[in-house]
């Protein structure tokens, strides 16, 4: 059922404890708890499968079963690649309805770590005297925890992308961060990219922006760049994703942008994803670019700002972003609140109907 050195908050458990510890879950007045509880629940039954929902970011929110093998198998390279063996001290400060949580439990269980559970709030880290050896974040948290961060020794970052404000502040801070590229299909990551401590790791400078897969994980291309997962261990399906990447050497690639996101602007392809990248440096409110129909250039690129008040944006502001000729959106607009899905990503085509 789980590894003899699982702990959750410092407590161990005989296999009728632990039962016991899910009922007292299940009917709890916090709801992170109720979550965590349920999951456990379909974690311990008979049940050779679990079933999740996929995010929604790149079209409806589908139910899959997941093979709880497989989740293991994910767990296992996890530790691997992070070295977070036995005694691991854990933080859970993700919901577990989602896969990201739910895996860190998985983690726990499999690999004999001692878990601590906390609210998924914006600041889990706030009120807490611990130090862990090792959590999961969303970029919102990690914005809101960061003169806290010294808490927690290895910090993996996922489920939205990280802004360049964002990684040049994680240059100044001790914990090793890492963003990891993967979606509910593969059972959360299946590779990582450090963002920070390169010192006597990477030299290279074009490296930095390199992800380096997990064990037991091969990755190629389908005919529009776009990257192929193969990982028996957990999936017994090849995944062709919609991610448009750059195969570098040392099985690692670059990560240029979605396939389904290309603007294709008078002949010359742009990535919305690296260039809002560069928008970041100048825009502190949510915003996204998007190419919409133009009879000149045949699609033309916009700005899309979440506010209340119209922004002003100079030719002197786009400059500094260094952003190309073609990168400088044709139009701005601004809406009061981007349509987003469960999870808190945005989606770009619904929003965009609103104007």
């Amino acid at each position: 059922m789980f590894h003899s050195l699982f702990k959750i908050n410092n407590h161990s458990f005989t296999e009728a404890s632990f039962i016991e510890c899910i009922e007292n879950y299940l009917v709890s007045d916090e709801l992170y708890l109720q979550d965590i509880g349920q999951f456990l629940k379909d974690w311990v039954n008979s049940e050779a499968y679990i079933k999740v929902n996929t995010s929604g970011s790149t079209g409806l929110p589908k139910e899959i079963q997941l093979n709880k093998k497989h989740m293991c198998n994910s767990a296992l390279a996890t530790g691997e690649y992070f070295s977070c063996k036995e005694n691991t001290k854990a933080l859970l400060c993700l919901s577990a309805n989602y896969i990201a949580g739910k895996m860190m439990l998985v983690r726990a269980m499999v690999l004999g770590w001692d878990i601590h559970l906390v609210s998924p709030t914006a600041n889990p880290l706030k009120n807490l005297t611990t130090s862990y050896d090792f959590c999961a974040m969303v970029p919102m948290q990690v914005e809101e925890s960061l003169v806290d961060l010294h808490k927690v020794k290895k910090l993996i970052i996922g489920g939205a992308p990280i802004s360049s404000i964002l990684n040049k502040e994680l240059q100044i801070v001790t914990t090793n961060c890492y963003a990891t590229y993967g979606m509910t299909e593969t059972i959360t990551h299946i590779a990582v990219k450090k963002l920070n401590n390169f010192s006597g790791v990477i030299s290279n400078e074009s490296e930095k922006s390199h992800y380096h897969i997990l064990p037991n994980v091969s990755i190629s291309q389908d005919n529009r760049d776009c990257l192929v997962i193969n990982a028996p261990k957990v999936s017994d399906e090849t995944i062709v994703t919609n991610d448009i990447v750059k195969l570098t050497p040392n099985s690692s690639f670059e990560w240029l942008g979605r396939y389904d996101n290309v603007i294709n602007s008078g002949g010359v392809k742009l990535f919305p994803e690296q260039i809002e990248e560069k928008l970041s440096h100048i825009i502190k409110k949510r915003f996204f670019v998007i190419g919409v129909p133009d009879d000149k250039l045949g699609e033309k690129l916009i700005l899309i700002i979440e506010s209340y008040v119209r922004l002003s944006l100079s030719k002197s502001d786009y400059k500094k972003c260094m952003l190309t000729k073609y990168e400088i959106p044709k139009q701005v607009f601004e809406l009061p609140k981007f349509i987003e899905t469960a999870s808190g990503k945005i989606q770009r085509k619904q929003t965009l109907a609103l104007l």
